[in-house]
């Protein structure tokens, strides 16, 4: 798999009925391993290892609904009472991170109404704070720690 502009992990793979795979610690399962997997393997445990994020509060493929139809997000990162607190979108590292994957993400956020969103291919990450009253959103340089995220 391709390098990425996150730090580096250990992950555990295998090999499961000639597909690869890789144990994913959220859902506790080994997950097919594309490359789109991949950066979302690398974010989550950035998110875990580097900003603090407790892993229990970190939901994988987090199923809703939008518009009646069912929706999954890459990752959503909750507070301790369980409301969505930052919308993660992954794309592979090869795909670029255009307007539609913000749209995507954006669109997640009027169900989940969380305050972060980030969309990252493992490249290149962008992420964003969401003012809800004021309408609009402020694209920041970085992520913050997990409680700086719960207080701002």
């Amino acid at each position: 798999m391709e390098t990425l502009n996150l730090p580096t992990y250990e992950f555990r793979t295998a090999e499961r009925d000639g597909t690869r795979t890789i144990y994913d610690p959220v859902r506790q399962t080994y997950v097919r391993l594309t490359p789109e997997e991949w950066v979302r393997q690398h974010f989550v445990q950035y998110l875990i290892q580097e900003l603090d994020v407790p892993a229990g509060l970190v939901a994988v493929e987090a199923s809703f609904r939008y518009q009646g139809q069912p929706r999954r997000a890459d990752a959503i990162v909750h507070d301790r009472q369980g409301d969505p607190l930052l919308v993660v979108e992954c794309k592979a590292p090869r795909v670029s991170i255009d307007q539609d994957a913000f749209d995507q993400c954006a669109q997640y956020n009027l169900v989940l109404k969380a305050p972060y969103l980030t969309v990252t291919n493992g490249q290149t990450h962008y992420a964003c704070a969401i003012d809800f009253d004021a309408q609009n959103y402020t694209f920041l340089d970085d992520l913050p720690l997990y409680d700086d995220l719960r207080s701002e």
